[in-house]
């Protein structure tokens, strides 16, 4: 009974809001994008592709919102905003004579409704795997909340077919399904020869030579479902070899004697991602790994999974904290870290110990937190944080060999 009393407390909600702000997705084209993983980077790579095509666009991300190329970070902590704010952002966009909206749709997001009221033109999967099995109860509910998107968007659907759970977005109607594939040539955008350097990713898509500067060769698909929501049928090799880099996602805040990359990554899929691309792209004499888990109760059953795959990818491994929320972070250090690695509690000190201790050709990777502007603690608490900014005033204060 709470729990529905609670449901109809957010859809009403989100009602107000859209009357409130009246109705703005009316007069708008909505790109809604939601999965697991590669979110934040598709948002950046349709609106990129939108912008340089000449279109007026705003979008929402968990690292920034922009309308009509005046940009806020994203200060929130949360992925998709409230209700009145999204609307509110929605009207903003409108008045500013914006043509698209792409919006980053988080599966919480949409258990509390604030994807209501928002007439989505797109629905967009990147791709799908167990994350916030605490806060839905089950991968099957997480999923569920996933597809209510694309069931309530009836206009087009984007889907990646190389993803295993495809066929339940496939199931959904819409007017017309765009299929993005590296496998599947019967997909309207197929990509092939993907090469990957420490520079970018090339590719061939639909018979077309293209470059994209985002380190990752992972990022392909990240591609190919913002090609697919936009532009299947045209080409898009300007803007995509002139595409920027997207703050916190793969991102070198230190190119030499060694390299120091930071990234998002918080599920063990996205983490083994990483680590491959920098084994292969980067060829480092070592891999120097700092990371940690969130706390707060959450998706406490990747801990130790995340530890697993830094064991098998890493030559180094220092785990400290994340997000340790009201959790006691050295109880989600430990059943998190792998043996033989070290435990560093304090995260600034973690990456301060790595890049000490690192030397000419090796590659440290400092993932779980991104561009994220805050660390949370205990009792609601936040810190500002930016793990680039640590990363970069620690290593300019090093003695530098003569």
């Amino acid at each position: 009974m709470i729990k529905k009393l609670y449901s109809i407390y957010h859809f009403l909600l989100s009602f107000l809001g859209a009357i409130l702000y009246r109705f703005p997705s009316k007069g708008i084209r909505v790109i809604g994008v939601t999965g697991t993983n590669g979110k934040t980077t598709t948002v950046h790579i349709i609106s990129e592709i939108l912008k340089k095509e000449g279109y007026r666009v705003a979008s929402t991300s968990s690292v920034k919102f922009e309308v009509n190329n005046k940009k806020k970070d994203n200060l929130l902590k949360m992925t998709m905003p409230g209700r009145f704010a999204l609307q509110r952002f929605l009207r903003e966009a409108v008045d500013a004579g914006c043509s698209y909206a792409v919006l980053e749709v988080s599966s919480e997001g949409i258990e509390q409704h604030r994807h209501r009221f928002i007439n989505f033109h797109t629905a967009v999967m990147t791709n799908l795997s167990k994350e916030h099995i605490e806060s839905h109860g089950s991968f099957e509910n997480y999923k569920k909340a996933k597809g209510k998107l694309f069931r309530e968007t009836k206009r087009r659907h984007v889907i990646n077919l190389d993803d295993k759970h495809k066929d339940y977005f496939l199931s959904f109607p819409a007017k017309e399904k765009i299929y993005y594939s590296l496998k599947s040539r019967s997909a309207q955008v197929f990509a092939e020869k993907v090469q990957s350097t420490s520079q970018g990713v090339s590719f061939v898509i639909n018979g077309e030579d293209v470059f994209v500067p985002l380190k990752g060769s992972f990022n392909v698909y990240n591609v190919l479902a913002a090609v697919a929501a936009v532009f299947p049928k045209r080409s898009v090799k300007k803007p995509l070899s002139e595409m920027g880099v997207v703050p916190g996602r793969m991102e070198e805040v230190i190119s030499s004697p060694f390299r120091v990359i930071v990234d998002y990554a918080v599920t063990p899929e996205s983490l083994e991602l990483v680590y491959k691309a920098v084994r292969r792209d980067f060829s480092p004499r070592r891999v120097i790994c700092v990371f940690g888990a969130c706390g707060g109760g959450r998706d406490k059953w990747k801990r130790p999974v995340m530890g697993e795959v830094a064991s098998k990818n890493c030559d180094k491994i220092i785990v400290t904290s994340e997000d340790p929320y009201d959790e006691d972070p050295r109880s989600i250090v430990e059943q998190t870290a792998p043996s033989g690695a070290d435990k560093v509690i304090d995260r600034q000190e973690a990456i301060e110990k790595a890049i000490s201790q690192a030397q000419e050709g090796d590659v440290i990777v400092i993932t779980g937190k991104g561009s994220e502007p805050w660390m949370c603690l205990a009792r609601g608490e936040k810190i500002p944080w930016d793990d680039r900014k640590i990363a970069k005033e620690f290593f300019d204060k090093m003695p530098r060999k003569k």
